[in-house]
C-alpha cells in the first residue's frame, strides 16, 4: 500500500559522509573520514563497517544501542575512531594516520541495522592524496572587490558634492531675491513714487 511505503521511507537508514563527498589530504598527514547516520526507530546491536576501494576492511565496529559507544572488533592499526554515538549526532567517523599517496581512492561507510530488519546503508568518500595544498589565487576576487569597492565610494562622494552644491545654490538663489527686494525698495523712496515715504508737496493754489 502506498501509506505503508510512505511509512518505510520514513523509517529507512540512512548513512551520509557529508554535504561533499570529497577530501584532500597531504602526504604523511592525518585525514578525518566523516559518517554519521541517522534511524527514526533507533538501533540495536547495529554493525558498521569501513572499507577501501569497496574491498579491503579497514574498521568494524558494533554498538549495542544508544545509552553506549561502538566496540571495536577489528581495525588497522593507521585507523582510529574518533565519533560517538552516545550524543546527538550518530557519529561513526574515523581517522587515518599517515597518510600515504596509495591511501587515495573510496573509502565506504557502511552500517546494518538489525532492529530495522537488518535494513543496510551506505555512503562514499573519495581521498585525494598531494604532495603540497595549492593555495587559491584570490588575486581576481580581491580586484572585483575593491573595483566595487571604489564604485560606492564614488557613488556616495558624488551624493555629498551634489547635496553641497545644491545648498550653495538654493542659498545665493535666497540672497538675491534679498536684494532684489532691498533695492526696489531704495529706489521707490529716492523717486517719490506711490507708495515710497518721500513727501508730496500739494499743488500750488490759483
Amino acid at each position: 500500500l502506498p501509506g505503508l511505503h510512505i511509512l518505510a521511507i520514513t523509517l529507512a537508514l540512512e548513512v551520509s559522509v557529508g554535504k561533499t563527498n570529497t577530501v584532500m589530504a597531504l602526504n604523511n598527514s592525518n585525514v578525518l573520514l566523516p559518517c554519521t547516520f541517522t534511524t527514526c526507530i533507533g538501533f540495536q546491536d547495529l554493525v558498521f563497517t569501513w572499507y577501501f576501494n569497496s574491498t579491503e576492511l579497514i574498521y568494524h565496529g558494533k554498538i549495542k544501542n544508544k545509552a553506549t559507544e561502538p566496540t571495536l572488533i577489528w581495525h588497522n592499526p593507521r585507523v582510529e575512531f574518533v565519533g560517538s554515538t552516545t550524543k546527538k549526532d550518530n557519529n561513526i567517523s574515523i581517522v587515518l594516520n599517515g597518510v600515504e599517496f596509495s591511501d587515495a581512492g573510496k573509502y565506504t561507510c557502511h552500517v546494518k541495522n538489525p532492529k530495522e530488519r537488518n535494513a543496510q546503508h551506505n555512503a562514499t568518500i573519495f581521498l585525494t592524496v598531494v604532495h603540497k595544498m595549492v593555495e587559491t589565487d584570490n588575486t581576481v576576487t580581491l580586484i572585483i572587490v575593491g573595483v566595487v569597492g571604489g564604485l560606492i565610494g564614488l557613488l556616495i562622494l558624488f551624493m555629498l558634492i551634489k547635496r553641497v552644491v545644491l545648498f550653495i545654490i538654493k542659498k545665493t538663489q535666497d540672497g538675491k531675491k534679498e536684494c532684489l527686494v532691498s533695492s526696489s525698495g531704495n529706489d521707490n523712496t529716492e523717486n517719490g513714487l506711490a507708495g515710497s515715504k518721500a513727501e508730496q508737496k500739494a499743488p500750488p493754489k490759483a
